[in-house]
């Protein structure tokens, strides 16, 4: 029997405590969340505040001994730093560098050299500087269309004489200086500065040099054989730097705007149908409209005259057609078999939706976020920067037979393994200040559920109160779910580097066992977030610790599996569809706008546009977060109520109650007719 009379006292929440199948009983004068709290794994604050002194230590080591600058500035062939003093050797007049090998050798400039005709392909530069072969009359650049630093006095300097650099185009290729890529020389190219002080090739300057110039085969060795991967990313990152000032405007401002706006229009209780079928719909109509228009692009490059794609951009395009269409039927398919399961869902997204319109300052909260986040991996990025500075330059051994050096950096076991401590301060600092935004909004919703005056107690004071509340006493709770998370990432990331280390070994075997240990790592990761959130709407209802408050979770979902796993499903369904539908529209609109305004300097805007999808997910997923948080939660809160009073004593409203009860009828329909 359920009810007051089978409360008891303290935090006794079963009617066995052996038992945790049996439903919960309420504590003794149970009135809505604890509100006599005491600090909940405080073995997990002192390991958090451990971390942060530990990190700090680090931190205060790497910026004492190092200089970020090593790292952000780049480096020439023979160890010096362009921009900089390093080693003995002053760069300061020479900010930038030009690569003439595929493997990154190349040299300090004044300034990324700017060609108006692209290239001209009897202008090599080298490592001792800019050449051209005396009374050359095809040449139509300068000799210090560059200015180059001076190397004369390096031990590793080469420079180009006529039987080292043939300027033919016709042999210019295979020549000692060029070595298909592999040498001392380049041609000179038009380039554009990317990444602080890089001098990368324009795509159309090399596509100009490839049709000037003879690349035959030969019995060189071709590791350069600049692969499509390559090429496809030089592409990218040229593209993207064009285009970075749409993908500012589109991927953070207009997501945020429409992140805000449908998070604002979700709370609106006659709108919220709308707007969720409408995102579905609108989901599956921009699927096949893409489709459609990859399609019929596919179709115009491949008639164009002349052709400015290749074969492979045209490939791809059709695939990612196809790729679309497929997943647009999958899209409607689901949607007519889960439509009863939408319905029943989108009822417990609209309490949700009550309760964040009582605390309106609720959907600010992702502000506030982002603003602790972004301090945090700013300090991060400065500490593991300085680290990164503190390698020693060494000479590396080129899989050539021309004797061609570069310089690298290498690490001491110290070093790597202080990356790898700083990496797993990272995954765990992210994880923490999203298992501590969950048990926030967990309290501020569940305040709002098991209040009898749910229009007149509740309002945004009560939202700050819970950050308060949730801060001083759960911070531990948080650290030690947070902890769990970043300790599987930080394995996962071992077992990636495993991965691309038994690839370049050619290790099959290897390579099939890794992959089965990331996909259960990944499996597992993901039930112990789903855990986790459920853990976290128990501490902050009961106050309690995070191990109990994760077996108590355990044993609720067990009892009620079914309805949990039905409407948890499809809640999280609708959802992900609403961040869906965010970065598509804004991914859509910037597509047009940087086609439209400057297209014609691209490559192809998607891949702009595909940068503006991926952060207008992460945007949107900042804001539709909070009513997923809010509709798990008020589903756990209405289990837990039902499990522990009856009748008129439950804290769920006639509404409430109402969707609850036409739930299990839908239900037991559905069971009648799949009999």
């Amino acid at each position: 029997m359920k009810g007051a009379d089978k409360q008891m006292e303290g935090e006794d929440f079963n009617d066995d405590e052996d038992d945790p199948s049996k439903p919960r009983s309420a504590p003794a004068d149970f009135d809505g969340p604890k509100a006599n709290r005491g600090c909940t794994d405080i073995i997990g604050t002192i390991m958090l505040f451990s971390m942060w002194i530990s990190l700090t230590i680090i931190g205060a080591y790497s910026v004492k001994n190092g200089d970020y600058k090593v790292v952000f500035n780049p480096m020439d062939y023979d160890g010096n730093i362009c921009g900089i003093t390093f080693n003995g050797r002053n760069m300061t007049e020479y900010p930038n560098i030009v690569y003439v090998n595929n493997f990154g050798g190349g040299v300090c400039v004044k300034e990324c050299p700017e060609i108006e005709n692209l290239t001209d392909v009897r202008t090599f530069l080298t490592y001792n500087g800019t050449y051209q072969a005396d009374g050359d009359t095809n040449v139509t650049l300068k000799l210090d269309y560059v200015e180059v630093a001076d190397y004369s006095g390096s031990e590793n300097v080469k420079g180009c004489t006529p039987d080292l650099c043939n300027t033919d185009p016709e042999l210019s290729f295979v020549s000692e200086g060029i070595r298909q890529g592999n040498g001392f020389a380049d041609y000179a190219v038009d380039t554009y500065e990317l990444l602080k002080g890089r001098c990368l090739s324009n795509p159309k300057a090399v596509e100009k040099v490839n049709a000037q110039v003879e690349m035959f085969d030969s019995s060189i060795i071709r590791i350069d054989e600049i692969d499509d991967a390559a090429t496809f990313f030089s592409h990218l990152y040229g593209d993207i730097f064009i285009a970075k000032y749409y993908v500012f405007i589109f991927g953070f401002l207009l997501s945020l705007f429409l992140g805000f706006c449908y998070a604002q229009l979700m709370r609106v209780p006659g709108i919220l149908n709308t707007l969720i079928w409408g995102s579905i719909l609108a989901t599956i109509v921009i699927l096949f409209g893409t489709a459609t228009y990859a399609q019929l692009s596919a179709r115009e490059w491949e008639n164009e005259e002349p052709r400015e794609h290749n074969d492979r951009t045209i490939l791809y395009t059709r695939i990612l057609s196809y790729v679309l269409f497929g997943v647009g039927i999958i899209a409607v398919f689901l949607v007519i078999f889960l439509r009863q399961s939408i319905r029943l869902a989108l009822a417990c997204v609209k309490q949700a939706a009550r309760a964040i319109g009582a605390m309106p300052i609720i959907l600010f909260f992702p502000i506030i976020q982002c603003i602790g986040l972004f301090v945090f991996l700013v300090v991060w990025l400065v500490y593991a920067v300085n680290l990164a500075s503190l390698g020693e330059v060494v000479l590396k051994e080129l899989p050539t037979d021309s004797a061609i050096t570069v310089r690298f950096y290498e690490y001491d076991d110290f070093i790597k393994r202080t990356g790898w401590y700083l990496l797993f301060c990272l995954f765990w600092n992210v994880a923490f200040f999203k298992a501590l935004s969950q048990i926030i909004i967990a309290m501020s919703v569940s305040k709002w559920y098991f209040c009898r005056d749910k229009s007149g107690s509740i309002g945004s004071s009560t939202f700050i109160k819970s950050i308060g509340i949730s801060t001083y006493y759960h911070s531990g709770t948080a650290a030690i779910g947070s902890l769990i998370i970043a300790i599987v990432q930080i394995i996962r990331t071992m077992v990636a580097k495993l991965q691309a280390k038994a690839k370049q070994l050619d290790n099959k075997i290897g390579e099939a066992l890794l992959c089965c240990c990331q996909c259960c790592l990944w499996g597992f990761e993901k039930f112990i977030r789903f855990l986790n959130k459920k853990a976290y709407i128990q501490t902050a209802i009961f106050g309690t610790s995070f191990c109990t408050s994760a077996k108590d979770a355990f044993f609720l979902i067990l009892r009620n599996a079914k309805r949990v796993a039905g409407i948890s499903y499809v809640s999280t369904v609708l959802m992900f569809v609403g961040r869906i539908c965010i970065s598509f529209v804004t991914a859509g609109v910037a597509y047009i706008v940087i086609d439209s305004q400057i297209g014609s300097n691209l490559h192809s805007p998607g891949g702009p546009a595909l940068l503006v999808l991926y952060i207008a997910y992460v945007v949107g997923d900042t804001f539709l977060d909070i009513f997923e948080m809010s509709t798990e939660t008020i589903l756990l809160c209405f289990i837990a109520d039902e499990e522990m009073f009856e009748g008129g004593e439950v804290y769920a409203d006639g509404s409430l109650r109402k969707w609850f009860v036409e739930y299990e009828e839908e239900e037991k329909k559905l069971m009648a007719n799949s009999e």
